[in-house]
């Protein structure tokens, strides 16, 4: 059975609190939260151990974990991971958060946030891969001395990386293992698809450190026309060993209902595949 977890930026939105998440997330099945580190507070890379260790131990209480973080630099929005003056400050704060994520038990960071990466006009991609590979190093080397993975996400052209194998490109020039990328099924079903294609490609290759599920339409799983028994079928051949993280934009109705169509959906695709 697929692990799966709740991105929970869409329950916190609707002024759900992290024990009230975490309860909505065992009561649906979920075996866990993926935060959205600013639904924690301003500056929730300046969150030091004790603090963290108090929101672990209130997640926790509820019978769920934390997986992981995602949106990381939603909570600065002038960050930049490839203008030169702005590194500096966007490394600190990726680290920070990577301290974090080890600190709430979570495993993975999940390097979406696009308007830090767009990419400058006229840069070459060898340059563009070479400014990248050499600011995410250091982050890599901290995440594996946590025990983190850190996975770039592809997105849109205009934001960099925007397909498993530029990614993947990325990964080999960082060298690190604790440094991959992921599949987006929203972002790679408008790019990329078919989506099970991709997870039959890339899962063998040991270069995919994460998957979200969405559906193109940026809804949940069972929201859209995605072919989501074929995307599990896929996992399930390739022995999908890591979380899930269920990441809808938008909701059904609310947030709730939301999570529980995605769930419902995903675990009725796995009865299909049995």
């Amino acid at each position: 059975m697929l692990d799966l977890a709740i991105c929970n930026e869409l329950l916190s939105e609707e002024g759900l609190g992290l024990r009230e998440q975490a309860a909505l997330a065992r009561d649906l099945g979920y075996a866990g939260l993926e935060v959205a580190p600013f639904t924690l507070g301003p500056d929730p890379h300046l969150i030091g151990p004790e603090d963290a260790a108090k929101i672990r131990a209130g997640i926790e209480a509820e019978g769920v974990r934390v997986t992981g973080l995602h949106w990381l630099l939603t909570h600065v929005p002038d960050a930049s991971i490839i203008d030169p003056e702005r590194q500096e400050a966007a490394q600190a704060i990726l680290i920070g958060l990577a301290e974090l994520c080890a600190a709430l038990g979570g495993r993975v960071m999940v390097h979406g946030s696009p308007p830090s990466r767009v990419r400058p006009d006229g840069m070459p991609e060898d340059a563009l891969i070479e400014r990248l590979a050499a600011f995410f190093a250091p982050i890599a080397e901290r995440c594996g001395d946590l025990g983190l993975t850190y996975c770039i996400e592809p997105l849109a052209e205009s934001e960099t990386i925007h397909t498993v194998a530029e990614g993947a490109a990325l990964v080999d020039a960082v060298g690190h293992p604790a440094f991959l990328t992921m599949i987006d099924c929203s972002a790679a079903g408008q790019t990329e698809p078919p989506v099970a294609d991709l997870i039959r490609a890339w899962a063998p290759t040991g270069k995919l450190g994460h998957i979200h599920a969405n559906d193109s339409n940026r809804g949940a799983p069972g929201m859209g026309d995605d072919p989501f028994c074929d995307i599990v079928r896929a996992l399930v051949e390739t022995g999908w060993p890591h979380p899930l993280g269920v990441e809808p934009f938008r909701t059904l109705i609310d947030a709730r209902i939301t999570a529980a169509t995605a769930i419902a959906t995903l675990r009725a695709c796995e009865r299909a595949c049995a």
